[in-house]
């Protein structure tokens, strides 16, 4: 039993074993140097979170003309030691003693940063290998960059645990040379027991430093900053860059977000450690994405040979005069098919990234063994960027090319004066979002158009998704495929929500691009359909309603000329009231409607419904102060005596403008502070249960004024008219038949 359980521990530490080393071995390429394809040694770490050696960087920036101090210039340093030196120093050209002198002639420093040919300082630009981009270093080059001392530690690691038996030879023993056993941080070299004692004799300064174990890599204890040489103490957010107490005081972190050190570790360490704990807990997906990429890449092998045959055929077909036009048609097809599989190769390469022993989250569990503080920033701060993008790709999955080449397909019926021209068939281009014609109400109406020149379409697919900034991950694509016509619906929606929706043409080809991105807001409350009452209340000689009762307009004539001739007499003039043959006792509902700029004097809102069948036995031009429209609102809020809030609330429009009140009274000499300009469609949302109503911009969906109105009884959709005008209700984008005129269980008798 005690035998059994003895192979069990040795099975278990040995299969452990074999996963560290194997982590290890996938992990070596993210430990070598993009430039001289070695391990690193000395890493510097670009702005573009890059690293790059400090010695092929200094070769980087010789080669586009820039003079660098040798970086292997310190005598004591073991890159300097002919047992230590990397093997591609060695290679290196010296200059010819003409090209010094031109050199030295020039005029310039010998810091790293100064172009040839120029007296005055500029900013070093230095061609990032990994990214293919320039980056800025500044007026001091190099000089400027933080020494990424974790990931040194990193690469010393990796090297004890590929290579354990390679042993630490002494740097001044006499061959042969014996095994060192001490190191010395401030001679930076390994010592035998014996050269330790004859190079750090008693009664000198030397013997006070401290052996520390041997190694080839001598750091400095702590991350230093590069330009005072001290210690980094904080991170500045807005530069995103470690920085120490001189570069703080600074006039160039003026007005910047600085913070410990210790808080920017905490909280990059805490996502890091998200992170990589999502992508560990998603081995099964990053498995299943890398089979289904890996049979992409079959189909796409498959299906490319087999339309390269199809085009092979076809081609044979024609005269001599299309032998030309064939290579160059197979051509295009051959590097389609190897643009693509290099894509989804590369796409491979990153999801395997992302497995358990891959060399990207090895070195990421590897960083987190980093215990000091600012090396862990900058060093996490880099593997982040690639962790998040890891994390995206994962959660947006999609192959980076399609195996489909139908659009490599020819089309042999054309004419023989075609032939010249004869070319693959595209597929639509990008269609353009008629934003005029699009807009969002009970469900959404989406109207495109293709470009002008763009292949016919035979159908689209539309795809939207809700944007929801609290959310942590981008909800899915919802799509709706095979749409004829150039418009659809979009149905089934959250009330008060943004969606981001997005078009796409098909043909024989396959499919075009994506149309660029709209976003529209729904409505804040669920839309309330109704039409306009016409058998009650209105005046039939001032108002004329539609006949499908979404419309109406305001026609004075006479009665209009009677009340300016009583204008003199107090008397106010007429006002016309139209009201919508539902009536609300709960929830909240949402219209919109749409106002004439050219409307005299129009009122939008709501009412009690019991004050308004008042309103209509009262004198049509004999009207309360209280409600005066001259007012500004007709919230009643004039009346300070009374708490109850106002049995109306209405919003003012006339002559293409909204006037604001917001509470105060207003007056004729400032216009332009409470007016604002009318949108194409005012939208009405009523809150029953709060006891308020508030106006939007129906486009924007900006509020415009809110107030609060008497919900003790049922309340209904109010319209008044002073004067020409003209309004018309907006029109359902379901348009459906029946008319719903109970809302929360009341309901208007016919």
């Amino acid at each position: 039993m005690a035998e059994g359980e003895d192979l069990q521990t040795f099975t278990s530490i040995m299969d452990a074993l074999v996963r560290i080393s194997t982590t290890m071995k996938n992990m070596e390429r993210e430990l070598v140097c993009p430039v001289c394809k070695e391990m690193y040694k000395q890493p510097l770490a670009l702005p573009c979170t890059h690293n790059v050696c400090h010695v092929c960087a200094s070769e980087v920036l010789l080669q586009h003309g820039y003079l660098c101090c040798d970086p292997t210039s310190e005598p004591s340093s073991p890159a300097a030691t002919p047992a230590t030196r990397s093997p591609r120093l060695g290679r290196r050209a010296i200059p010819k003693p003409d090209r010094l002198d031109r050199l030295l002639k020039s005029g310039f420093g010998t810091y790293p940063g100064r172009k040839r040919g120029t007296v005055h300082p500029q900013t070093v630009s230095f061609p990032c290998p990994a990214c293919q981009r320039d980056v800025d270093l500044g007026e001091r080059g190099l000089g400027s960059l933080f020494r990424n001392l974790t990931l040194e530690r990193v690469v010393e690691r990796y090297r004890q645990t590929i290579n354990i038996s390679a042993a630490i030879m002494c740097q001044f023993c006499k061959p042969p040379q014996l095994e060192a056993t001490k190191g010395c941080t401030e001679c930076k070299s390994s010592f035998c027991n014996e050269c330790f004692k004859l190079y750090h004799p008693w009664g000198t300064q030397k013997a006070q430093h401290e052996p520390t174990p041997p190694t080839l890599t001598f750091r400095p204890k702590g991350l230093m900053c590069p330009e005072h040489k001290e210690e980094v103490t904080h991170y500045c957010k807005t530069c995103q860059r470690l920085v120490c107490q001189l570069c703080r005081v600074r006039r160039t972190h003026t007005s910047h977000k600085i913070t410990p050190v210790l808080s920017a570790y905490q909280a990059l360490r805490e996502k890091l450690t998200k992170s990589l704990a999502y992508i560990l807990s998603s081995q099964d997906t990053v498995q299943t994405q890398i089979a289904e990429l890996e049979e992409t890449v079959k189909h796409t092998e498959v299906n490319g040979s087999q339309a390269k045959e199809e085009v092979s055929q076809l081609i044979q077909g024609l005269c001599a005069m299309l032998e030309e036009k064939r290579a160059t048609l197979l051509q295009a097809i051959e590097e389609c098919q190897q643009e693509r599989l290099a894509s989804l190769h590369c796409q491979i390469q990153e999801h395997q990234a992302m497995l358990e022993n891959s060399g990207m989250v090895g070195y990421a569990q590897e960083v987190l063994k980093e215990t000091d503080h600012p090396c862990f920033v900058q060093a996490a701060k880099q593997l982040h960027n690639r962790i998040l993008k890891a994390t995206d790709s994962l959660q947006s999955f999609r192959p980076a090319a399609t195996a489909s080449f139908s659009h490599f397909q020819l089309d042999v019926s054309r004419e023989l004066k075609l032939l010249t021209d004869l070319a693959f068939i595209r597929a639509p281009e990008a269609p353009v979002i008629d934003t005029q014609r699009t807009y969002a109400y009970d469900q959404i109406f989406l109207c495109w158009r293709l470009p002008q020149h763009s292949p016919p379409a035979w159908h689209y697919t539309v795809e939207y998704r809700k944007t929801d900034a609290k959310a942590k991950g981008l909800k899915l694509w919802q799509r709706r495929e095979e749409v004829r016509g150039t418009s659809a619906l979009v149905e089934y929606l959250d009330t008060d929500s943004v969606y981001v929706l997005r078009v796409k043409g098909c043909n024989k080809a396959g499919f075009g691009e994506y149309s660029e991105d709209i976003y529209l807001h729904t409505p804040p409350a669920p839309v309330l359909n109704f039409f306009l009452d016409n058998r009650w209340g209105f005046n039939r000689d001032r108002l004329a309603i539609s006949k499908d009762q979404r419309a109406v307009r305001s026609v004075p004539g006479i009665p209009m000329l009677f009340a300016a001739e009583r204008l003199m007499t107090s008397c106010h003039l007429s006002i016309d009231l139209v009201i919508g043959d539902v009536a609300i006792t709960q929830g909240k509902s949402y219209w919109a409607c749409c106002v004439d700029p050219s409307s005299y004097l129009v009122k939008v809102g709501v009412g009690l419904e019991s004050k308004l069948q008042e309103w209509f036995q009262v004198p049509q031009d004999v009207v309360s102060p209280r409600y005066d429209p001259d007012s500004g609102h007709d919230s009643g809020a004039e009346d300070t005596t009374v708490e109850a809030p106002p049995p109306y609330a209405f919003l003012t429009i006339g002559m293409g403008k909204i006037l604001l009140s917001h509470g105060s009274a207003l007056t004729s000499r400032d216009p332009n502070g409470c007016t604002v300009p009318l949108p194409p469609r005012i939208g009405i949302c009523l809150d029953y249960e709060q006891g308020k109503v508030s106006f939007y911009d129906a486009v924007s969906f900006r509020e415009l004024w809110e107030c609060g109105v008497d919900c003790s009884g049922p309340v209904c959709p109010a319209f008044c008219f002073i004067g020409g005008g003209a309004l018309h209700l907006q029109e359902l984008v379901a348009n459906k038949q029946e008319r719903k005129v109970t809302i929360g269980g009341f309901a208007k008798l016919d």
